[in-house]
């Protein structure tokens, strides 16, 4: 498969004003507004002056390149040169903190209001939902129509993918129709068997072990909140499921401190766990006392105790779980600094109470938003644009 090098080219004395509650990457905190020379734009705030952005009126000039893509693989080693998006450790640290870069200035010239952007016009996404979802699909259709392409919802009765028809069968039709696939499903399984045999990039929207496009998410907002990603320290308090995994994969690429603080039994895979440890830049703590994991936290991150799939065993995880509820007296031990994240949707007085999504201090809403602007970012880099 032929890859695409961009190549651009900005001249010396255009500039981008970045004016955003933060912005940093690599451990380098930037002031509130700062004036770049070149590559990099970030957020205009309603109380500075407006952002210009002749970043994205460069000119571009693309020539393929002969690139053999390794297969994705949750062990496997991190590289930039990937067809697909199924697991953040697929690629390497450079790569992640470039295509979040990607999404803070692409995100600020859609805030900006200009439409002229429309790196997608002509091309088409199937959208595989073998699980339904109301952020996952608004947010890709509409970051995808937003950068001028058209996206294609294909619901569970639609495909049902597996059962009426083979993986492979779906993989090779939907790549002759469209130039790129999301697909959310179930089992992890099937989104490598689409990937493997697509001869278009495919997104992972979700599975049952892991969620990527979620902690991409994630990262851009603890960026814009707190100004770098490196070196900040997330508690996760809830059920070691996707969400988790996810976050562990992130930690196997760029240096946290995250911890998981979970009842007994209920403990992410052991072996995910292991590979983030083994990457050797991250701490990494597995916890069953929610108090002592928070003290100190820069975030305090929660999900539903029962996930899609497993309503029947709600009642049971209800009793379980007692004790890992994120209350205002569990945000009080996490400190007056800590923000609170949530994937969404939340079950308000179960796994987190009403005054806690509500809180001055809850950036549960500007989470959702960065799902369409991080996910914009990730398809940018895989159709090379």
């Amino acid at each position: 498969m032929a890859g695409i090098a961009c190549h651009y080219s900005v001249p010396s004395s255009e500039t981008a004003v970045i004016s955003s509650s933060s912005s940093s990457f690599s451990g380098i905190a930037f002031p509130k507004t700062l004036r770049f020379n070149g590559n990099f734009c970030g957020i205009s705030s309603a109380s500075s002056s407006p952002a210009r952005f002749p970043v994205l009126r460069r000119q571009i000039s693309c020539q393929t390149a002969s690139t053999t893509f390794p297969p994705s693989s949750v062990a496997g080693s991190a590289s930039a040169e990937l067809k697909d998006f199924l697991h953040i450790s697929d690629f390497d640290k450079a790569t992640i903190l470039n295509i979040l870069k990607r999404a803070i200035e692409v995100k600020a010239l859609l805030k900006s209001g200009d439409r002229t952007f429309l790196p997608f016009k002509g091309k088409t996404m199937a959208m595989i939902f073998a699980k339904p979802s109301m952020r996952t699909r608004v947010s890709f259709e509409t970051g995808f129509s937003l950068l001028g392409g058209h996206a294609i919802y294909l619901g569970p009765d639609d495909i049902q993918m597996g059962k009426r028809e083979e993986t492979r069968d779906v993989a090779r039709v939907l790549s002759r129709y469209n130039d790129i696939i999301m697909a959310r499903v179930f089992a992890h399984q099937d989104i490598l068997d689409l990937a493997k045999s697509a001869s278009v990039p495919v997104v992972n929207g979700l599975t049952d072990y892991n969620h990527p496009c979620q902690i991409m998410a994630d990262a851009l907002t603890i960026i814009e909140h707190k100004g770098k990603l490196e070196g900040t320290k997330v508690v996760y308090v809830g059920d070691g499921n996707n969400i988790v995994h996810s976050w562990l994969l992130l930690a196997a690429v760029v240096p946290i401190h995250f911890v998981c603080a979970c009842p007994k039994g209920f403990e992410p895979d052991a072996a995910t766990v292991e590979k983030a440890r083994q990457a050797g830049i991250s701490k990494i703590e597995i916890t069953n006392d929610p108090k002592d994991a928070v003290r100190g936290a820069d975030v305090v991150y929660s999900d539903v105790w029962a996930s899609m799939g497993q309503k029947e065993e709600a009642a049971y995880r209800r009793q379980v779980f007692q004790g890992f509820q994120v209350d205002e007296e569990l945000m009080k031990l996490a400190g007056p600094e800590a923000l609170f994240m949530h994937c969404l949707p939340a079950e308000r007085g179960v796994e987190v109470t009403d005054a806690v999504i509500e809180a001055p201090n809850s950036i549960v809403f500007p989470q959702a938003e960065n799902r369409m602007h991080a996910q914009n970012a990730v398809m940018l880099h895989l159709l090379g644009e």
